[in-house]
């Protein structure tokens, strides 16, 4: 068998590099029964990604019932504040403290969030109590994906990433169907009330099964100091900058005083944040997050990816239904033709970047996607639904080759002390990149459709035509070929040929 040029058989330690002193004790192995360890890591998995697209189905009864009309978008703006902006601080908090007291303490407060949302009085009390269900969120995602890389060695954690791709697809097609079904014959609360149970079962099996190697400060005798200051202003950062990207262009116009108010705030926070990490002994987000030039790449090229998601996930909904004709089930069949491609390929994707490397094998998988959206505004008009579908099921096939090689690889490059705070920037620069998308791509939708509308109104939904709408998705997906570019010279330009990955990783 030839070896790439990342070959996990060329690794070599990164031990040597100022930023990581000591190598920590190795992960947690024999003591833990995977078996049990794994089905809680995909309920936790599944109540994290079940929250959205469950919901999303039942906000016409939430609001016929607490009412609210003109707020309700912040229940899932609220949440995925709350989910991002903690995602740093939970991943320092788990190197720091292990990652069995972070998941245990994200669980329950995710089923405390999810029993307050099932009692809520009115809009704004469900909005909050949505905060703190995202309080809990954040933890699950990041720990969630630490644990399983520190479960498998390199060549066995494709496995278990699969695994946790299926929970996301399954929960992308089975989301919509469980909310519409518990809103529709039982109550919306049933929504918050389900993760109960599941919750439950997920904490019993963490706490009883997933055990941790015993860890020594070999860099220093004085006592775990958490830099409190430094997690305060990176959520307080965070938090106005999300908010100015998901609310603008919709609660206020984008040159106006409380956008421009939130921007401002958020770049003198991030300069304070700066300041009070740079002198903190142990800083949330260390700078060697950005230093290392393979964890920077993979953070920029994963921003690019929840940049370019955005247009399936948001725009394709529509255009089934608007231009194609589609009911709102069937229009959500068509998009989950990626999230069934995806996770084959992801399993697949070690036999790949065994032979040849990491970065070649998300360069391919980035080129793919570019290439098939860029063949979405090719779709004649109207057109099939089979021919929108096609298009979902080779671009989630695209990004199986690109996400996991990239996850897996960051993961391995780093010791166990350090694989916490690696794999919540990743995750948190693909959802800020998320949420950048939502705006940029929300805005050069409205300008085409404001262009292309007779009457110019995108107030009024009896005016959207079919073929206005056709053209903003084309648009949308032109530019979101631009995020895979930019992701792809990223990669080309930024990331190391070979990936340093840990000898212990092998």
């Amino acid at each position: 068998m030839g070896k790439g040029p990342d070959s996990v058989t060329d690794a070599i330690p990164d031990a040597a590099s100022p930023d990581t002193g000591p190598a920590a004790p190795a992960p947690p192995g024999p003591r833990s029964r995977r078996g049990p360890v794994v089905a809680a890591l995909m309920l936790g998995m599944a109540l994290a990604a079940l929250d959205g697209t469950v919901i999303a189905t039942a906000v016409p009864q939430i609001v016929g019932d607490l009412g609210g009309l003109s707020v309700f978008s912040w229940l899932f703006s609220g949440y995925l504040l709350a989910a991002t902006v903690t995602l740093p601080v939970y991943g320092k908090l788990s190197d720091t403290f292990g990652r069995k007291p972070v998941l245990i303490a994200g669980i329950v407060l995710f089923l405390l969030g999810s029993l307050l949302c099932a009692a809520a009085w009115n809009m704004a009390s469900l909005i909050a109590f949505r905060v703190v269900q995202g309080l809990g969120g954040g933890a699950l995602q990041g720990t969630v994906q630490t644990i399983a890389a520190d479960l498998y060695p390199l060549k066995e954690r494709p496995r278990i990433q699969a695994r946790l791709s299926t929970v996301w697809a399954t929960s992308a097609v089975a989301g919509p169907a469980v909310g519409g079904l518990l809103a529709g014959y039982a109550d919306w609360r049933w929504i918050f009330l389900i993760n109960l149970p599941v919750g439950a079962l997920a904490l019993w099996l963490v706490a009883r099964h997933l055990v941790e190697p015993a860890r020594t400060r070999t860099t220093r005798t004085a006592p775990v100091r958490v830099d409190w200051p430094g997690a305060l202003a990176v959520f307080a950062t965070g938090t106005l900058l999300l908010t100015a990207l998901v609310q603008g262009g919709v609660a206020w116009p984008w040159l106006s005083a409380p956008s421009l108010a939130f921007f401002a705030g958020a770049v003198l926070l991030g300069a304070l944040a700066v300041v009070i990490e740079r002198r903190a002994a142990d800083p949330i987000i260390p700078g060697w997050v950005w230093r290392r030039r393979t964890i920077a790449a993979v953070n920029l090229a994963l921003g690019a990816l929840g940049l370019l998601m955005v247009a399936p996930t948001v725009f394709v909904p529509t255009y089934a239904q608007t231009v194609l004709g589609l009911g709102p089930i069937a229009a959500g069949f068509v998009l989950s033709a990626m999230t069934l491609s995806w996770p084959i390929t992801a399993a697949f994707s070690n036999r790949l970047y065994t032979r040849i490397g990491f970065r070649l094998t998300a360069v391919v998988g980035i080129t793919l996607a570019m290439l098939v959206l860029l063949a979405f505004p090719l779709l004649p008009h109207p057109g099939e639904p089979w021919q929108p579908a096609l298009i979902m099921l080779l671009l989630g096939g695209a990004l199986g080759l690109f996400q996991l090689p990239l996850i897996v690889g960051v993961q391995s490059t780093v010791p166990w002390s350090e694989r916490g705070t690696t794999t919540a920037s990743v995750l948190f620069c693909r959802q800020v990149g998320q949420s950048l998308g939502a705006a940029l791509f929300g805005a050069l939708a409205n300008a085409v459709l404001t262009d292309r509308l007779p009457s110019g109104d995108l107030n009024d939904p009896a005016t959207l035509t079919p073929k206005a709408v056709d053209a903003a998705v084309d648009h949308v997906f032109t530019a979101a070929a631009g995020a895979a570019l930019l992701a792809l010279l990223v990669l080309l330009v930024l990331a190391p040929r070979r990936f340093p990955v840990l000898s212990a990783d092998e």
